[in-house]
């Protein structure tokens, strides 16, 4: 089920659509108790029909509250409202890489064997490939 901007989960306000994955879909919202901006992940409508996908989520909830590390975002809870299943994690705003922006060239070289031919003889075969750093 597709959140859209302005639908409420309880006490949170979904403002927008961050990503989605396997497991679910993440929104950014709003925690109009304590006013804070929060992250929500949602489980899938077919996956809290399925028990097993509905004990991996609950699993998850708690194998997060049990870490208590400066790299890994909290979780304030779980939260169900008319049959949708969210996570309420913190809202963890992703930092800027230096390299974000740059371009990286560097060239791949393979050897790969020609039919018919020796292994003495393979063909050298070169490409150049690029990667933007996100």
């Amino acid at each position: 089920m597709a959140l859209v901007p302005g639908t409420r989960l309880g006490a949170y306000e979904v403002l927008a659509l961050l990503g989605s994955g396997g497991m679910g879909e993440v929104y950014r919202a709003r925690d109009t108790r304590l006013n804070r901006e929060v992250a929500l992940k949602v489980l899938p409508e077919a996956f809290s029909l399925d028990p097993d996908r509905l004990a991996r989520f609950k699993r998850e909830a708690q194998v997060l509250a049990s870490l208590n590390h400066p790299r890994i975002g909290a979780i304030y809870g779980l939260e169900e409202s008319n049959g949708v299943q969210a996570l309420i994690l913190e809202l963890v705003e992703a930092q800027r890489s230096r390299i974000e922006s740059r371009t990286v060239r560097f060239p791949l070289t393979k050897r790969f064997p020609s039919r018919g031919r020796s292994p003495k003889r393979w063909k050298r075969r070169t490409s150049t490939a690029s990667f933007t750093a996100i």
